[in-house]
C-alpha cells in the first residue's frame, strides 16, 4: 500500500497528541507554536494560537501557504520587512515578529506545517540567534508527527494471526509463563534481548515484578525486575495476567546499560527522596534524625528542588504520620483572603461568610503537621498573628471572641533570603527564629550529578505510567548531555523535560540527543576547562534570566487576559499554581 494512502488525510487524526505536544514544545523552547494541516486548518496552538481549532487562522496565511507549496522550511527573522507580509491587510495589527515554518511531509506530500512564532522582541532575538538550530530541531519534530500518524494504523490491525505464527515471526520479544510461573514459551527475539539460549529458559521458574511501587495494572510498557535463578535483570515491557498464565511483551528497545534500580529497602516514608549522591544521603540522614522531634523546621533551597517532598517525608516519619498534613502556600492565596483561610472565621464574621463559619487551615492540621510553603511571601500584617498562634498554640478565628487551642508541628519552606528580608523590614525577625529552629538545606540538582540518571528513570517511570505509554529507552549521549547541564530549574525542570520527551517519543524508540531542546546542545559545547564552562554558564544564565523574565511576564499577561482559570494557565506555562501566583505578585500583574 502506498504510504500516503495508509496515513490519515489530515493531522486532525492525532489532534490530542499534537495539542499536548504543542504546549510542551512552547514551554521548552519559550516560543509560541501553531500547527495547521495542508488545508490550513488549525490543529493545535499555544498562546494567541490556542483557539479556533478546526478552522482556518485569521489574518495572513501567505507564510504557511509558501511552506506547503514548496515543501521546504521557511525562516523569517523580521516579519515587518518580509515580502509576503508586506501586502497583508493585518500587517499593522499583527503581533508576529518572526517565524519558522517546517512542513510535515510524507511520500512527497505535505500534510501540514508546524511553526514557531515570536510575538515579542525577546522571542524574536532568540529565534534569530538560534534559527539554524531551531530549523533542524523542527524537522525532527516533523518526522515525529509522521511516525505518530503511522502508528495509528499499526494499532488497528485488520487480521488475526494464529498464536504460534505470531510468536515465531514477531519482532517483539515474548515470554509466556504457566500458572506456576515457569517459562512455557519464548521467541527468538526475547532470547536475543536476554542473551540466553532457549533450552536454558524453558521450564525454569521466572518472576516478573513491576519496578514501580504502584502495583495495580497500568497501561503501556513499564520497567520490570526479572528474576531467573540467581540472575536479575531490569527490562522494559508489558505484563498481562490471566487465570492460568502470564504473558510478558518486551519493549522493542532495551537500554544498552540497565537503568539503576531504586532502593526499595530504604526506610519507608523516605523513598520519595530519590537520590544516592552524598548531598542527598546527608539530607536523608538529617530528615530521619529530626522527624520525631516536635521542633519547627525550615526547609531552604532553590525553586524546584523538592522542598514539599522533604516536608512530607518528615511528616510520614514523625509520630504524627496518621494525622493531617496541611500544606499552605503563602504565595498562592490572595492577601485579602489569607487571614480567613489561615485562621478561619465564625458565623456572621463578614459579608459573604459561610452561614456556619469555617475552620481555618491551621485548625485543619490539628494533631498533625502544618507546612507553610513560600513563607517569605506572607504579608507582615499576618506574621504577627502567626507568631502568636505558634507561641500560644491557639488561634483566634476572624470574628471570634475566644481563641481555640491547636496542637501542630510547624514546617516551613522558602527559596528566598529571609535574612535580607529581615534587614529590609519585610519579615519579622522573631518569627524567623521561631520557624528556623532546625534548618534543612535541599541541594540544587547541579550539586547532585550522580542522581541525574536515577531521577531520569524515576520520572520516565512516573510519566509513562501516568500518560499510559511505552517506557522509552535512553541513549548514553542523552544522559551525558543531561549530566553536563546546570539545571537552573532543578528537579522540577528535569521532570518537565521528561514529561515532554515521553509525550513526543514514538513508541518503541529510544530517546536520542536529537530530541533534546537546543539549549542542551549549546550548553555541551561551551568551554574547555570546567572553570571556563562554569563562568560562561553563569553569564549565559544571567543574560537568559533577563530575557526570560520579560518573556515570562508577557506570557502570563496574555494568559490572564484570556482566562481566569489559574490552574489552566499554570499548565500552559509548565509551572505550578503556587509559582504562578508568586510570579503574578512579582511582576505586579492583576490576577
Amino acid at each position: 500500500m502506498d504510504e500516503t494512502s495508509s496515513l490519515p488525510s489530515s493531522l486532525m487524526a492525532i489532534q490530542p497528541v499534537i495539542m499536548n505536544f504543542s504546549s510542551l514544545l512552547a514551554n521548552v523552547l519559550g516560543m509560541e507554536v501553531e500547527v495547521v494541516d495542508r488545508h490550513l486548518i488549525r490543529i493545535a496552538g499555544t498562546g494567541p494560537y490556542g483557539h479556533s481549532f478546526g478552522h482556518s487562522p485569521e489574518g495572513n496565511t501567505h507564510l504557511l501557504r509558501k511552506v506547503i507549496e514548496t515543501q521546504k522550511e521557511m525562516v523569517v527573522v523580521d516579519s515587518r520587512h518580509n515580502l509576503l507580509c508586506k501586502d497583508c491587510q493585518h500587517r499593522h495589527s499583527c503581533k508576529e515578529q518572526a517565524f519558522i515554518g517546517v512542513p510535515v511531509v510524507t511520500a512527497q506530500r505535505c500534510l501540514g506545517v508546524i511553526s514557531l512564532i515570536a510575538v515579542n522582541n525577546e522571542q524574536q532575538r532568540k529565534l534569530s540567534d538560534n534559527a539554524e538550530m531551531f530549523v533542524q530541531y523542527m524537522w525532527h519534530v516533523s518526522r515525529l508527527l509522521v511516525a505518530n500518524l503511522a502508528s495509528v494504523q499499526l494499532k488497528n490491525p485488520q487480521n488475526n494471526v494464529a498464536w504460534n505464527i505470531l510468536l515465531e515471526n514477531m519482532d517483539q520479544g515474548v515470554i509466556l509463563l504457566d500458572r506456576d510461573g515457569k517459562v512455557k514459551a519464548v521467541n527468538d527475539r526475547a532470547l536475543q534481548q536476554l542473551l540466553l539460549p532457549g533450552e536454558d529458559m524453558l521450564g525454569r521458574l521466572m518472576t516478573i515484578e513491576p519496578l514501580s511501587r504502584q502495583r495495580e495494572r497500568v497501561r503501556g510498557h513499564i520497567q520490570h525486575r526479572i528474576t531467573l535463578g540467581d540472575r536479575q535483570m531490569l527490562l522494559t515491557g508489558q505484563r498481562h495476567q490471566t487465570e492460568r498464565q502470564t504473558l510478558f511483551l518486551l519493549a522493542f528497545h532495551q537500554d544498552a546499560s540497565p537503568a539503576p534500580l531504586l532502593n526499595e529497602e530504604e526506610t519507608p516514608g523516605i523513598e520519595r527522596l530519590v537520590g544516592k549522591s552524598g548531598a542527598m544521603k546527608q539530607l536523608k540522614r538529617l530528615v530521619m534524625r529530626i522527624a520525631s522531634s516536635p521542633s519547627s523546621v525550615m526547609i531552604l533551597g532553590e525553586s524546584g528542588t523538592g522542598k514539599e517532598v522533604v516536608a512530607r517525608a518528615i511528616h510520614r516519619l514523625s509520630k504524627r504520620h496518621d494525622k493531617p498534613f496541611v500544606a499552605i502556600n503563602c504565595a498562592a492565596i490572595p492577601e485579602n483572603l489569607l487571614e480567613s483561610e489561615l485562621f478561619g472565621y465564625v458565623k456572621g464574621a463578614f459579608t459573604g461568610a459561610a452561614p456556619g463559619g469555617r475552620a481555618g487551615l491551621i485548625l485543619s492540621a490539628n494533631g498533625g503537621t502544618l507546612f507553610l510553603d513560600e513563607i517569605g511571601d506572607m504579608p507582615l500584617s499576618l506574621q504577627a498573628r502567626l507568631l502568636r498562634a505558634i507561641e500560644s498554640r491557639e488561634v483566634l478565628p476572624v470574628g471570634a471572641s475566644r481563641p481555640v487551642p491547636v496542637d501542630i508541628r510547624i514546617l516551613s519552606a522558602t527559596h528566598q533570603k529571609l535574612q535580607q528580608f529581615i534587614a529590609e523590614g519585610k519579615f519579622r525577625e522573631d518569627l524567623y527564629y521561631r520557624l528556623n529552629v532546625i534548618p534543612l538545606e535541599v541541594p540544587a540538582l547541579r550539586e547532585r550529578g550522580g542522581d541525574i540518571e536515577l531521577l531520569l528513570h524515576y520520572f520516565l517511570n512516573q510519566h509513562s505510567q501516568r500518560i499510559g505509554c511505552t517506557y522509552p529507552g535512553v541513549s548514553r549521549e542523552v544522559i551525558r548531555l543531561l549530566q553536563n547541564y546546570s539545571w537552573p530549574g532543578n528537579v522540577r525542570e528535569l521532570s518537565n523535560l521528561v514529561e515532554y520527551l515521553v509525550n513526543i517519543i514514538p513508541e518503541g524508540e529510544i530517546i536520542d540527543s536529537a530530541l533534546l531542546p537546543p539549549l542542551f546542545h549549546t550548553h555541551s559545547r561551551s568551554g574547555i576547562t570546567e572553570n571556563k564552562k562554569e563562568t560562561r554558564t553563569e553569564e549565559r544564565h544571567e543574560e537568559e534570566g533577563t530575557k526570560l523574565k520579560s518573556v515570562e511576564k508577557s506570557l502570563i499577561e496574555e494568559a490572564l487576559q484570556r482566562t481566569r482559570n489559574k490552574k489552566q494557565i499554570a499548565e500552559e506555562l509548565g509551572i505550578g499554581v503556587a509559582t504562578l501566583y508568586r510570579k503574578i505578585k512579582k511582576y505586579g500583574l492583576r490576577a
